[in-house]
């Protein structure tokens, strides 16, 4: 099996797999942005043109591009639209037919053709006082923030969406059995949080620790260099994860990089 992953930056990724006849975009920024150290690979018109699935981890505009999907779906976008159901509405007004656009939320597994989603909770916060958590209290009880395991063309890929480790977590994702985990590693620090209201994540040890602990084969970070102000840094994950997890692959990508990741 081979499953082609393009980075878009941030936490955008395409993925494509032998065998499958679906297109697959998780959480694409591809907006001209004045904070980004580097422009996307490819704008609304290729996403509109390419796509068949986009899923939308959370609100954050690094995360839910509005822009580019409402300028997708003017120029007759035909893809679906996955997010959490708490922002359906929100989607709505962005010129998408109710029928393309699926409130998800965990254990409820989602079809499309040849793929299988499955939705999971993911630990963040719209602001700082309102984090960590899964954001029901802002949302009659609903999930806020998502991550997704995707099955495509044989392979299984945990995207996190931004997320912090919680309780419960990995034996959920154990029993996903995903072979590819894209997980954030810029953290969170009292700087970024109360000088700049940014809402962290996992750091590269807990994206290690939870790589290794839901048996993925391969770790691709994410959500570490776009933004300058809010980056990690995959040296200091590869130094960790190449003492405590000898056998996990991490693959660090380059910007706008396409890689196939192999699996027998």
């Amino acid at each position: 099996m081979s499953l082609e992953l393009w980075w878009l930056g941030q936490s955008g990724f395409r993925l494509r797999a032998d065998g499958s006849e679906t297109t697959v975009f998780c959480d694409p920024f591809l907006s001209v942005h004045p904070g980004r150290t580097w422009a996307a690979p490819l704008d609304a018109g290729a996403l509109a043109d390419e796509a068949d699935l986009i899923l939308v981890s959370h609100e954050h505009v690094d995360h839910f591009d509005r822009p580019t999907l409402q300028r997708a779906a003017e120029l007759g976008a035909r893809f679906t639209l996955v997010l959490p159901r708490p922002l359906v509405d929100d989607a709505l007004k962005l010129g998408f037919p109710r029928e393309r656009v699926i409130g998800a939320q965990p254990d409820e597994t989602l079809k499309f053709g040849d793929i299988t989603v499955h939705p999971v909770a993911a630990c963040h916060g719209v602001n700082v006082a309102d984090a960590y958590n899964f954001g029901q209290q802002l949302s009659n009880g609903m999930v806020r923030y998502l991550g997704y395991v995707v099955e495509i063309g044989g392979v299984r890929v945990y995207h996190a969406g931004d997320c912090i480790p919680y309780a419960g977590q990995v034996d959920r994702l154990k029993a996903l059995r995903p072979n590819v985990a894209l997980l954030p590693i810029n953290g969170r620090d009292f700087f970024r949080e109360t000088e700049d209201n940014i809402v962290g994540n996992m750091d590269e040890r807990e994206a290690a620790r939870l790589a290794h602990d839901i048996g993925a084969d391969v770790l691709v970070p994410m959500h570490w260099e776009l933004l300058p102000q809010n980056r990690g840094y995959p040296g200091d994950l590869l130094a960790y994860a190449t003492q405590h997890f000898p056998g996990l692959t991490v693959l660090v990508m380059g910007r706008g990089a396409r890689v196939n990741v192999l699996r027998s």
